[in-house]
Parts: structure tokens; C-alpha cells; sequence
């Protein structure tokens, strides 16, 4: 099966590429000149990333983009409980593959503060959100679970999480399917971003987004949320 057997909502622009590599490149590209042109028509820009293994190439590819680097923002759309030095932790993540060179002269605003709970720590992570400029880019990830940022199928919180007039910018995250606890960017705050950007990269993945296309349960596959908003995908098999 190809993307474009898809039916895909006419608000939804797809990039088809060769190989993750090209991908990666093409992808950079497009996110460094929206970030451009922010910066040209507000002087600045705000960027928020996934993490996870599948956006190291994207990253790496980001890092060398030429860009006003000290004018753009950048944060994480979820991060593991973990501090910054731990091996799985998406600040460290970006730290290696992303803040290095020029890139390393973004601001950035993390989620992850120690803290007595999770709980605390989401509420932290909220506070210092406050400060986060309006997003010029989301980039997003999807789980094969449908799960997207860290807003899990089957979290206790994920009805909070999801719902658009909910005022929390961070909510802690459980999912059993996971190993560590999680703070997410809720859907109010991700869905408010002025392009989204959704990777999409082999038969797994693209059986996902097919799942995910033929129904409206979000619960269930909560990546629903933003397929019928503007949204970007860039394909490659």
C-alpha cells in the first residue's frame, strides 16, 4: 500500500520521499524556512520536537540549517521523568543531536524538573511553559499504538490531555506500555501551533496512520486529534 491510496483530509499536504535520509533533508528544510520566515515577520520563532530514535536524522539535518539561531525557541512536545543526563531522556536527546554548532545559541525550555512527584513536576513544567512564545512548528511522532507526544490509549489523564479547553499546558502522563512516567504538552497547547509536521516512515507506521484515518475514537488512538488540523506529513517507505 502507497500514502496515496490514502483518503486523506484535504487539509493535509503529504511529502513523499525515497529514503529516510531524503527525507530527513527535505524535512529540515521546510521547518528551518517556516522558522525564517518567523523570525523575518515577528522576530523570533518557537519550535516544539518529539523525541524518541526516529527524528535523530531529522535533528542532525536541523542542526546544520542556517538560521538566527539565538531567536528561536525550542522545547519538547513530551519528555520521560528523567534527568537530562539519562540515556532516554529527549532533552539529552536533542542536546547530542541538535544543540551543537550555531543551534546550540537556541533557547531552550524543557520539561523535565525534580521534583517531590510527577505531579509537581508537570505543574513545573506548566509554569515555566508560560514563557514559551506562540509555535511556529510542531513536530510530531507517532507510536505504532497511535499514541502521539506522550498522550497515551488507556492513560488515566488522557481525556485532560486531549480536551481543547483545557487551560494546562503540561499534565503528567501514565501509560502501562511504557517504562518511564511522562510529562506531555496537552493537545490545547500542541494544537495551537501555526504548522504541524507528522514523519511517517515505513509499512508499520503507514498502517498506523491507515488504522487511525478509518476512525474519530481519539481515546483510542489519540494521533486522531491532529489529522483534521493543517497538518504535514512527510512519507518516505
Amino acid at each position: 500500500m502507497a500514502i496515496s491510496e490514502l483518503q486523506l483530509p484535504a487539509n493535509v499536504t503529504v511529502h513523499a520521499l525515497a529514503n529516510a535520509s531524503q527525507l530527513a533533508q527535505a524535512q529540515a528544510t521546510d521547518v528551518a524556512e517556516r522558522l525564517r520566515l518567523a523570525i523575518a515577520s515577528q522576530g523570533q520563532a518557537c519550535l516544539v520536537l518529539s523525541g524518541g530514535r526516529s527524528p535523530v536524522p531529522f535533528l542532525e539535518a536541523l542542526a546544520q540549517q542556517p538560521l538566527d539561531w539565538p531567536k528561536v525557541t525550542v522545547s519538547l512536545a513530551d519528555e520521560r521523568w528523567v534527568p537530562v543526563e539519562h540515556a532516554d531522556s529527549n532533552a539529552g536527546l536533542l542536546a547530542r543531536h541538535l544543540f551543537k554548532g550555531a543551534a546550540a545559541k537556541a533557547r531552550f525550555i524543557g520539561l523535565y524538573h525534580p521534583a517531590a512527584s510527577l505531579g509537581i513536576a508537570a505543574e513545573l513544567a506548566d509554569e515555566a511553559l508560560a514563557g514559551l512564545p506562540p509555535i511556529d512548528v510542531l513536530v510530531l511522532g507517532m507510536g505504532d499504538d497511535g499514541h502521539t507526544a506522550s498522550l497515551f490509549p488507556a492513560s488515566p489523564s488522557l481525556a485532560q490531555g486531549l480536551d481543547l479547553a483545557n487551560r494546562r499546558r503540561c499534565l503528567a502522563m501514565l501509560a502501562p506500555s511504557v517504562p518511564h512516567q511522562r510529562l506531555s504538552m496537552t493537545r490545547a497547547l500542541l494544537a495551537s501551533a501555526g504548522l504541524i509536521v507528522l514523519a511517517v516512515q515505513g509499512a508499520g507506521k503507514l498502517a498506523t496512520l491507515r488504522a487511525a484515518l478509518a476512525g474519530d475514537d481519539l481515546s483510542e488512538m489519540p494521533i486522531r486529534a491532529f489529522l483534521h488540523d493543517p497538518l504535514s506529513i512527510y512519507w518516505c517507505p
